[in-house]
């Protein structure tokens, strides 16, 4: 029997009801491959075939989960802008009963989340006309943490990159492991960081004004705040050549939805800027 086909907006009369559902806000779709881990989008009304692919904006989200929310702040921008926006879904629970955090390093037994998004890409472009080669990625703590590494093993598959607020980050490090550097990388992943491919890439880095808590926990794993591990992050990718801006959100502490503001004003810039003049422009200074 052959496999069921997905269905388009354009397969559709305009007023059919699964129009509902394949415009606008989706419902979460299970990957087919892995149907652990899902995925919705917010598709502009009237989307079709005609024309080149739509620009995809990729939101991932943070440990909390909450995906429609941070899904649905993007969709007037993909409205004004005929943009796709995905937001995948990696839950808790994935390597075990007490995981939050799996989605974030790439190395639990049994998941790759990085690869996993890329599947969930081409799903998704077999059932919407969008871009695939190249995608703009934004994610917010520990979705900055998802967006900075998936950087370092998939940088020819990004047009633009937004890192918000991570809580640990992976230096260019070819003396320190992962997750804390990168000199096993090769060894984990089959890849190295390609620092040329990196630098042709637009970065913004974004937190809020008042995102200063140092955790003083037992077992803290880096030390000082997020606001001074994106300083940190910053200075090591300027060190290989990898221009960023860094936008610090007043009046904002961590909050994801904060920032989001900053991160579409970042992303009109990256999406509408003529071809050849798109970079990443010197942003507010902390």
């Amino acid at each position: 029997m052959p496999a069921e086909r997905p269905l388009s907006p354009w397969h559709l009369p305009p007023d059919h009801p699964a129009q509902l559902f394949l415009t606008g806000p989706t419902p979460l779709f299970a990957l087919t491959g892995d149907p652990r881990v899902s995925y919705c989008l917010y598709v502009p009304r009237g989307h079709s075939n005609s024309g080149e692919p739509r620009p995809l904006v990729v939101a991932v989200h943070g440990t909390h989960r909450n995906v429609g929310q941070v899904r649905d702040h993007f969709a007037g921008f993909a409205e004004e802008h005929n943009c796709v926006v995905l937001a995948p879904l990696f839950p808790a629970g994935l390597t075990g009963p007490n995981d939050l955090d799996s989605y974030k390093f790439f190395t639990e037994p049994g998941i790759r989340p990085d690869l996993l998004l890329l599947d969930m890409i081409k799903e998704a472009a077999g059932r919407w006309h969008i871009r695939t080669d190249r995608f703009h990625l934004h994610g917010f703590s520990g979705g900055g943490q998802f967006a900075h590494r998936f950087f370092y093993l998939h940088p020819h598959r990004l047009a633009s990159l937004s890192v918000g607020a991570p809580g640990r980050t992976t230096l260019l490090d070819n003396a320190t492991r992962w997750w804390r550097g990168t000199a096993d990388s090769a060894e984990l992943f089959g890849v190295a960081p390609d620092t040329e491919a990196m630098a042709g890439v637009p970065v913004q880095l974004v937190i809020g004004e008042h995102d200063t808590h140092i955790e003083v926990w037992e077992g803290a794993e880096q030390p000082g705040s997020r606001m001074d591990r994106l300083r940190e992050l910053r200075e090591n990718w300027a060190q290989q050549g990898i221009t960023t801006r860094l936008d610090v959100v007043s009046d904002t502490g961590h909050s994801d939805l904060a920032v989001i503001p900053t991160v579409l004003s970042f992303l009109f810039e990256q999406i509408e800027a003529p071809a050849g003049r798109r970079h990443a422009p010197a942003g507010p200074q902390c």
